[in-house]
């Protein structure tokens, strides 16, 4: 039952050419960055990445999509990452765009063997017409595009049906995990970690902190460990923030001093 493995790169071995990669992440929050660099270092190309977005520029799955490795992605978001426009529209990489909630359930679905399901989500748009360009060649001309998917009436709403997603392998970040292979996910890095691990044939989970069986209470273990197969502890020195606001600080001291005037003038 001890899930844990020595390190990333052992863990990633055997991801082969051309594997389907379910990874949890969005934008830069909750990324298994461990595991995504010792991807690269290992050299497997033509894959299929699963995520929510793939990558910010040259972070995160980008690492991977600025070294040609990534053939096609499923995502829903993938406007922060000029690399990814520029191979989408000159014919190198495929992209299968999927509304952010429907992307999530056809994880959870694909996770729990449910083949499809029915969404209002889409209906009326090309997300259920078709016609949403996946493919372009080198000259910019649109070679491929999604298919027309059905559209059945449920109560008096339509509803159009979309299929799961599986993965060859899922790969996740969570804050503290058990050699059981039972995870806790922090907040908002929870994200899509849970579902691309339920989607993985085999799951690999990077792991902030490692504790010992028992030490998670049921009501914490977000993906119970019957979904994962391998753990991996990273450490948390690597949280990096995708867009950084900041502004001036101000000095409240004195509009404190200001503030007791007032109330001692009120006084008297």
């Amino acid at each position: 039952m001890d899930k844990v493995v020595p390190s990333s790169r052992e863990a990633v071995a055997d991801i082969a050419p051309g594997s389907v990669l379910a990874v949890g992440g969005f934008g830069l929050c909750g990324v298994p960055f461990s595991l995504i660099d010792a991807l690269l270092e290992q050299g497997a190309d033509g894959l299929t990445t699963i995520s929510n977005n793939c990558g910010v520029d040259d972070q995160a799955l980008g690492v991977l999509l600025y070294a040609g490795r990534i053939r096609k992605t499923i995502s829903s978001f993938v406007g922060g990452n000029k690399e990814l426009a520029r191979l989408y529209l000159t014919g190198q990489l495929e992209v299968e765009l999927t509304p952010q909630g429907t992307l999530a359930e056809r994880l959870r679905a694909g996770g729990t063997g449910i083949p499809a399901f029915y969404t209002p989500t889409g209906v009326g748009t090309l997300v259920a017409d078709g016609g949403i360009p996946i493919r372009y060649d080198a000259d910019g001309n649109v070679v491929e595009t999604s298919r027309p998917k059905e559209v059945r009436e449920f109560g008096g709403q339509q509803f159009v049906l979309e299929t799961a997603l599986t993965a060859d392998f899922g790969l996740v970040h969570a804050l503290k995990g058990d050699r059981h292979g039972n995870l806790y996910f922090h907040e908002s890095a929870r994200n899509f970690n849970p579902l691309a691990g339920m989607a993985g044939r085999i799951t690999v989970a990077e792991v902030e902190e490692l504790v010992e069986p028992g030490e998670l209470t049921p009501e914490h273990v977000h993906l119970p460990g019957v979904f994962v197969d391998r753990v991996v502890v990273v450490g948390g020195e690597r949280k990096p923030i995708e867009k950084r606001t900041t502004r001036r600080r101000t000095d409240a001291a004195p509009a404190a001093a200001a503030g007791e005037e007032a109330t001692e003038g009120a006084a008297r």
